[in-house]
């Protein structure tokens, strides 16, 4: 599964997804659960269209008071037509792309997790399979939330380096380029089936990426910068 992964820029969803109808929200190189994503889906008039939606198909901000927060990233493609979070969605067809860059996993094959960076082996972009929802708003508008649809990952000489020992591993289901529009195109959300399969791993790159450290040094000196300075009494700067 994936929690984090590099978004793409417009001029990428113009150039590689041809997607020439784009929203004028802007988003983030990098997205969280909650933070905002293009993501590509058919619209009415027939041609690609980029909206930007809430990664995570359930935002915190709709979970009623007094309910646990919980993820909805991430879709597992066994039970995405029997759980409430997906269920309608899925019934609906509302299938879409969700581009990216890479995306990024941990791997705890140093007895710690480490966080890794996975994308094509030829660095190109590439979109994953996905599924929204749509939210009316109090002003009539709407808003979209996406997930990312995942499969078992157990028996991927790749892919199944990652998560913590013990645990099952999944990962994205990656939409072939040429296979965008049928994705996009299936009448019927059980046809989406057959395309719940992974990548093969001469396909993919995958490499060590941790996030840069602040060391807490200097965390604390900028701390400092920010007080005033107090000068003793006994002491002129003149």
């Amino acid at each position: 599964m994936c929690v984090n992964y590099e978004t793409v820029s417009r001029k990428i969803l113009y150039d590689v997804f041809d997607v020439h109808k784009q929203p004028d929200l802007d988003w983030r190189d990098e997205a969280y659960q909650d933070y905002a994503a293009p993501i590509i889906r058919r619209a009415p008039t027939g041609e690609r269209e980029a909206l930007v939606a809430s990664y995570g198909m359930v935002p915190k901000n709709r979970i009623p008071d007094g309910v646990k927060k919980y993820s909805t990233m991430n879709a597992r493609t066994e039970t995405v037509g029997q759980l409430r979070s997906y269920a309608k969605s899925w019934r609906e067809g509302k299938l879409c792309l969700v581009p990216m860059q890479a995306f990024f996993e941990p791997n705890w094959e140093t007895g710690s997790a480490v966080r890794w960076k996975i994308g094509m082996a030829d660095e190109t972009p590439f979109a994953v399979a996905g599924l929204y929802k749509t939210w009316p708003e109090e002003d009539r508008g709407e808003s979209f939330s996406f997930t990312q649809l995942t499969v078992n990952a157990d028996d991927h000489p790749l892919l199944r380096r990652f998560h913590r020992p013990g645990d099952e591993k999944r990962s994205l289901v990656i939409i072939p380029r040429d296979s965008f529009d049928d994705w996009l195109d299936c009448a019927e959300a059980e046809l989406a089936r057959a395309y719940f399969a992974l990548r093969p791993s001469e396909e993919l790159h995958a490499a060590p990426a941790p996030k840069p450290k602040v060391a807490k040094s200097m965390a604390r000196k900028t701390e400092e910068d920010s007080k005033p300075i107090t000068m003793p009494e006994n002491l002129s700067l003149f």
